[in-house]
């Protein structure tokens, strides 16, 4: 069957195909899902080189991540020509419209990851993340002192922040900023905030990469901020039980809710109550201090 969005004919295949088996939700509950909520998510994705993440048979049944546009890409389906540091050339999709959620969600497409910079200052991003990543036996309720002494260091530096679900057991604190800082000095900051939370909190944080010194800590991975590195796009779902979305919240929401109470059944109702919390971090334009203090 063919779908209509935005003057665009988009044919749709195997609609009744099982993504999340525990769940029973289809490719046709995908697409109606990206269709509700593309006025939230396109303004997180506008302009930004896109890598998707596809599962053509569900979420535990083979997949593949994709940086490069697939055979048969419609002509209306923006796309960005970038070389790689090898010279390899790299044709990435762009979303601009809610009929691209459409297709992509078609292409199975569960997972959609856009750079942290847009195509027009691709060296200079406008978004930094601090993504705190739990190791077992740590979880959702370790992160949240972090957070919340994230916040607190941030807010002392005179940056917002906007806080997001992993989709997972993570929490994702986004701080927009002015796309006048290399990804060195981006990447640099966050790191020099990760050591201030790890010398506060040395038995809750850590910023070794390697896995089996995380334990029972939450991991501040500061490498995300690195050119080309992607992070799955707000309001995204996520290839797990439940099919949770990395939800952005109100700092509030943080500490009186879980993951696992954002899911691709639930976000859509809960956007039209309540609008986006990232909304005002669409373009803000925060400056980067030059220097990183001692905590107080």
């Amino acid at each position: 069957m063919n779908l209509y969005v935005d003057d665009r004919t988009i044919p749709l295949s195997n609609l009744d195909k099982v993504l999340w088996p525990e769940d029973g939700i289809t490719k046709a509950d995908l697409i109606n899902y990206f269709l509700q909520v593309a006025p939230f998510m396109l303004p997180h994705l506008e302009g930004r080189p896109l890598v998707i993440t596809r599962y053509p048979d569900g979420i535990y049944g083979k997949s593949f991540y994709q940086k490069n546009r697939p055979p048969h890409t419609p002509e209306w389906v923006r796309t960005f020509l970038q070389r790689s540091r090898d010279g390899k050339a790299i044709e990435y999709l762009m979303a601009e419209g809610p009929a691209t959620l459409v297709w992509l969600a078609n292409l199975a497409a569960i997972e959609i990851h856009p750079w942290l910079s847009r195509v027009d200052a691709l060296e200079r991003p406008d978004l930094l993340i601090f993504d705190l990543d739990p190791a077992e036996p740590a979880g959702y309720q370790e992160c949240l002192p972090v957070a919340r002494l994230l916040r607190q260091v941030l807010e002392e530096l005179g940056l917002e922040s906007y806080p997001k679900t992993s989709g997972a057991t993570g929490l994702h604190v986004y701080v927009p900023v002015v796309p006048e800082h290399s990804y060195e000095e981006v990447r640099g900051f966050v790191e020099a905030v990760g050591y201030l939370l790890r010398e506060a909190l040395p038995d809750l944080v850590t910023l070794k990469r390697k896995v089996s010194a995380r334990r029972g800590k939450v991991y501040i991975d500061y490498l995300q901020n690195v050119r080309g590195k992607t992070l799955v796009a707000p309001y995204c779902p996520r290839p797990r039980a439940g099919a949770p979305v990395s939800t952005p919240l109100m700092w509030e929401e943080v500490f009186a809710s879980g993951p696992h109470d954002f899911t691709l059944r639930t976000v859509p109702a809960r956007l039209k109550l309540r609008g986006d919390p990232f909304a005002d971090a669409v373009g803000r334009s925060q400056v980067l201090p030059e220097k990183v203090g001692r905590l107080l």
